[in-house]
């Protein structure tokens, strides 16, 4: 049976982009997430999903994948479905947040590929917080 965190994962996304607020996704970092090593902090990275900041955003069942631009130089990112500990809306911390479960064990590898040409760059203005915010609003999923 497919989780329901991919569908979530979706359905926080979609929301926020609908009313206007900013996309954060908090990530466990692992060997199988690809992301730029020195905005890793206590083993987690907390990236800007929101359109403006990505390019070729895909959040699939396994992996979520993009293209986005740190400090000016585009990166390919990959993080597994398993190792997303939360998402969120910037402007007021509403969201959800999931205990990592890991990558699955058959999870295809080398599913993502593609240009980093036309990434959108990050605003500077508000670079993201280090961990997701505390709060009551959030739940945690099994």
């Amino acid at each position: 049976m497919v989780s329901t965190k991919p569908y979530l994962i979706r359905a926080i996304y979609e929301w926020c982009v609908d009313q206007g607020f900013t996309p954060y996704l908090a990530v466990q970092v692992d060997q199988l997430t690809q992301v730029p090593s020195g905005y890793v902090r206590e083993g987690q990275i907390v990236l800007n999903v929101g359109p403006e900041a990505t390019h070729q955003l895909k959040i699939d069942n396994e992996l979520v994948t993009f293209q986005a631009r740190f400090n000016g130089v585009a990166h390919q990112i990959v993080a597994p479905i398993g190792n997303v500990l939360a998402i969120y809306a910037r402007e007021n911390g509403q969201g959800i947040a999931f205990e990592a479960t890991g990558a699955q064990e058959d999870m295809p590898v080398g599913k993502a590929s593609g240009s980093a040409e036309e990434s959108a760059e990050p605003p500077d203005e508000h670079p993201p917080p280090s961990s997701p915010p505390r709060g009551s609003h959030l739940k945690v999923i099994k």
